[in-house]
């Protein structure tokens, strides 16, 4: 009867909680794997069938190529996926949830938005020639996204207590971090699609 009693008990304080679901809501996990899933599409359809005169067109000496901003996407998507989990190894605060700023939804808008924000990435996120030719950017790139998506369908790994501070949007728990990594390769996909958008654009 103790024991009943006890089960009883636990079932009340626990809501019959999905031990996978303790750190995110089933919404919160589905929202950002429908994010990571709808980014990386807009990106792999756009840069299908382009030829190398299309992916290598720069609009002027200080702009990005197609094919420069599908680098610096595959290389963000690795080392932002380092910094988060290296975040993770660090102490929980989670008295620094008064620090963030921005709801998922807003910092979507505020990472694409393209007209301000603007800012010199990192040398480890220079498109400098760091992969073998655009297939094997776009490889890495596939190979990242499917290990976070894995990842993000089934951890526990305590995201919302755990932070990053980005130098421009500033702190972010680590479910926020994962949002930005989404929202990172939507900027850029943008960009390249104004690339893609210039009238000098090479037509095949």
């Amino acid at each position: 009867m103790k024991k009943l009693l006890l089960l009883a008990l636990f079932v009340v304080v626990t809501g019959f909680r999905n031990p996978v679901n303790e750190n995110l809501t089933p919404a919160e996990r589905k929202f950002a794997i429908d994010y990571l899933n709808q980014t990386r599409a807009r990106v792999l359809k756009d840069i299908k069938g382009l030829s190398p005169a299309q992916l290598n067109f720069r609009a002027d000496s200080t702009s990005w190529s197609v094919a420069e901003c599908v680098e610096h996407i595959a290389l963000a998507e690795t080392n932002i996926w380092n910094w988060l989990q290296g975040a993770l190894q660090q102490p929980a605060a989670p008295d620094r949830l008064k620090e963030e700023r921005y709801t998922p939804h807003t910092l979507i808008r505020i990472v694409t938005d393209r007209t301000q924000n603007k800012a010199t990435a990192p040398s480890a996120f220079q498109p400098e020639g760091k992969f073998s030719d655009l297939e094997a950017a776009i490889k890495a790139f596939n190979t990242r996204r499917d290990s976070t998506i894995a990842y993000l369908r089934s951890t526990t790994d305590d995201l919302k207590d755990h932070f990053i501070v980005h130098p421009q949007w500033g702190t972010l728990d680590l479910y926020q971090g994962f949002i930005m990594l989404s929202a990172h390769c939507a900027r850029h996909t943008l960009q390249l699609e104004e690339v893609m958008a210039n009238p000098n654009f090479p037509k095949q």
